[in-house]
């Protein structure tokens, strides 16, 4: 089922935790279903091989499907190291700290990230994702 252009309204902290969810769960589909139809995700410190930035949901659901299943690995945990609330109604800081493996040998990988999450009716309207790109090249294999 398609997701709604105007969901149950979501803060930005309840979006944040459901993000993270998709990661651990490796759901792209999730991830994109967060998203407005003309959302954009930045990675203003892009990873090897990876895109700037994604222009609107489908965008991000295939890049993350491509990207998500052409990797084996896996996120264990996310660590919320802090939200933080601004002025602007609607968007928030998280810094992060991801920690997965990479099977079969389980070998680990530690990606430290800021997020910043422009939410407009419970969606994604503009993300800025700063990770680690020599840690996510790492972990990807």
């Amino acid at each position: 089922m398609p997701p709604s252009d105007a969901p149950a309204v979501r803060t930005p902290r309840e979006v944040l935790a459901r993000y993270y969810r998709a990661m651990l769960d490796k759901s792209a589909d999730d991830l994109a279903d967060l998203y407005a139809v003309d959302a954009v995700h930045e990675f203003p410190f892009t990873a090897p091989g990876f895109p700037a930035y994604f222009e609107g949901r489908e965008a991000v659901r295939s890049g993350y499907r491509a990207a998500w299943g052409a990797s084996p690995a896996r996120v264990e945990e996310v660590r919320e190291v802090a939200v933080h609330e601004t002025a602007r109604p609607g968007v928030i800081v998280a810094e992060h700290v991801v920690v997965g493996a990479v099977p079969p040998a389980r070998t680990g990988f530690t990606v430290p990230g800021l997020l910043v999450l422009h939410v407009r009716d419970g969606l994604i309207a503009r993300a800025r994702d700063y990770m680690d790109g020599f840690g996510v090249a790492a972990a990807r294999g």
